[in-house]
């Protein structure tokens, strides 16, 4: 597993699907954005401001909501992750 440092969170990337409302998967063939949404998998102890440690106000197994195309994406044991700045999640969904 990741272990992120400064204010750096390690997001486990969640796919949506588009469902009909009688619960049918649609597939289509152009070219999707990423999605926006993970899963907190883990948390860096934050970042330092006038030598003062300010944590990052987020917990793991939250789900968020991010910045498209923002962090760094990483293969870690065959698992893909993604590292983001704590500045480039916008929401947790409750």
């Amino acid at each position: 597993m990741l272990r992120p440092l400064h204010d750096y969170v390690v997001l486990e990337k969640v796919k949506e699907e588009e469902k009909t409302q009688s619960g049918i998967i649609l597939t289509t063939s152009k070219a999707k954005d990423e999605p926006s949404r993970g899963v907190v998998l883990a948390v860096g102890p934050g970042s330092t401001e006038d030598g003062k440690l300010v944590p990052v106000g987020l917990e793991a197994g939250q789900n968020v909501i991010y910045k498209k195309y923002s962090g760094t994406e990483v293969t870690v044991d065959k698992k893909e992750y993604l590292l983001i700045s704590a500045k480039d999640i916008l929401a947790v969904v409750e």
